[in-house]
């Protein structure tokens, strides 16, 4: 059973935001040969991450909203003590609201593909989600199957 990898680049801008790259997952089995198997799909990032919902312009302002309640960014976090953490760069964010975020989402999706294509449902689409942008992310895409 042959595995093509191959990333997805995707530029994020300021703070949370989520990318819709389900387009891009198609096009990549698009340019291979597989016509039934499954795609990984996997979030590089620390403060990244991936899930299978609705690309949908109110339901992505309150998962905003939700994300922000569960770790807000005002709150008390000994991550954020830069001057007592060894070897970071010095232009090391104070974020760790955006590693608490990525921790309650997933790194990974695998998806199944049926006939050449996402075997996804009607409304679902694959959400990337930036969570300490703006920053060039890559998502590793592993399709693999017949």
């Amino acid at each position: 059973m042959p595995i093509i990898s191959k990333f997805i680049e995707v530029e994020t801008t300021l703070g949370i935001n989520i990318h819709n790259i389900t387009h891009q997952i198609e096009a990549l089995i698009s340019s291979t040969s597989i016509q039934n198997g499954q795609v990984l799909v996997f979030s590089r990032h620390t403060t990244t991450a991936l899930a299978i919902n609705e690309y949908e312009e109110r339901l992505l302002a309150d998962i905003k909203v939700f994300l922000q309640k569960i770790a807000p960014e005002s709150d008390r976090y000994l991550h954020n003590d830069l001057h007592l953490r060894k070897n970071i760069p010095p232009d090391e964010p104070m974020n760790a609201h955006s590693h608490l975020m990525a921790m309650m989402l997933n790194n990974s999706e695998l998806i199944p593909i049926v006939d050449g294509k996402l075997g996804l449902g009607t409304y679902q689409s694959v959400l990337f989600f930036e969570l300490d942008g703006p920053r060039k992310r890559t998502v590793l895409c592993q399709v693999s199957g017949e």
